[in-house]
């Protein structure tokens, strides 16, 4: 059965306004209403209301809102008179709410039933809830129940939406598939950008360090016109600073550099040339090993593309370097929890394929 709306308007309520239009709904309730109110409120009540005088001029006016619950259709019609729905209401009609705001043209209505669903989206009802979005030309509420299926879709695949979806609508089947290949490709993309950062960072870092060895000295290693002090107190970038102390110390006494067949000289011969690009410092004053000759060097450069490599290699850890001047507390939270060794391997493997 259905109830009779306690606070719809009727002819003794409101005497200002004759009730000239009657609403039939799908239980047969009948729901009086004021044909101004109801065409001021949407166009297409309008047509209905107008079609319904043409044919019935000398019997009881009438539309039908077919396909919902009586109640559904009572909350709608009060939304009509005071613009507002309740919470109770939209967890009860949300659905019913969204589709009549949609076929009778209220968008505030569909703004306060999409908002209340996306709300409510669970498991369990989130395929449901996109078809309904899909035929309702709701985006928002269609972005967020894709998303919750990307998210979940494990536990999505067991529900009985997506069996009924699979047997019953196998467009919208590829169309979430879809969806979530290309979110997957963009959290890939987003993770290779951001450890190129990370990369990029860690390379300015260690320019940072290896100026600072070479100028004033560190824990083991320090400018070759002076002996390294033993009471010097480990700086404030030692993860970096140690493994390129350790990496100075290899590339001054190994044997195999002449020859070109250590791969770690090679990574640190990269580091001093890669310095070289940024440094600003007049040749005289630069204590940076090699500093001199590789700016010398580049002059000479013929190989058009090794030089435009360098080049963007150049630009970013600048880049960096300048955004790492900048108050970025969790980055460098971030930084700081990558294991040491792994950090400087990282860097000169990345250092090696960028060049």
């Amino acid at each position: 059965m259905c109830r009779r709306p306690s606070s719809l308007p009727d002819q003794e309520s409101d005497n200002t306004l004759e009730t000239t239009l009657t609403i039939i709904t799908s239980g047969g309730r009948r729901i009086p209403a004021h044909a101004k109110i109801l065409a001021a409120a949407s166009e297409v009540l309008e047509n209905m209301i107008d079609e319904s005088f043409r044919k019935n001029r000398n019997s009881e006016n009438t539309i039908r809102i077919l396909g919902v619950p009586c109640g559904a259709v009572e909350v709608f019609v009060r939304f009509i008179y005071c613009n507002r729905c309740t919470e109770e209401e939209i967890e009860e009609f949300g659905i019913h709410l969204l589709a009549l705001s949609h076929v009778y043209s209220l968008p505030q209505l569909k703004t306060r039933c999409t908002k209340g669903l996306i709300e409510r989206l669970t498991i369990e009802n989130v395929v449901d809830v996109l078809q309904l979005a899909r035929l309702c030309d709701a985006p928002d509420l269609y972005l967020k129940c894709m998303k919750l299926i990307a998210n979940r879709f494990k536990s999505v695949e067991h529900t009985e939406g997506w069996k009924f979806l699979q047997n019953n609508d196998p467009f919208l089947e590829l169309e979430i598939l879809k969806f979530i290949d290309e979110i997957e490709l963009r959290r890939k993309s987003t993770r290779k950008h951001l450890q190129e950062q990370s990369l990029y960072f860690q390379l300015s870092e260690a320019m940072d360090c290896l100026q600072h060895i070479c100028t004033e000295g560190c824990t083991s290693v320090g400018p070759y016109d002076k002996k390294p002090s033993k009471k010097i107190a480990p700086c404030s970038k030692y993860s970096t600073c140690e493994g390129l102390q350790h990496s100075i110390r290899h590339f001054a006494s190994c044997k195999k550099r002449v020859g070109g067949g250590c791969v770690r000289c090679k990574r640190m011969w990269q580091l001093f040339k890669l310095h070289s690009c940024i440094c600003e410092l007049p040749d005289s004053t630069c204590k940076v090993p090699l500093c001199r000759r590789f700016k010398t060097k580049e002059q000479l450069v013929k190989n058009k593309k090794e030089e435009a490599r360098w080049e963007q290699l150049v630009t970013k850890v600048v880049a960096a370097k300048a955004i790492s001047s900048l108050p970025l507390p969790k980055r460098k939270f971030e930084q700081e929890q990558q294991p040491r060794s792994l950090v400087h391997k990282t860097m000169n493997h990345y250092v090696s394929v960028a060049c």
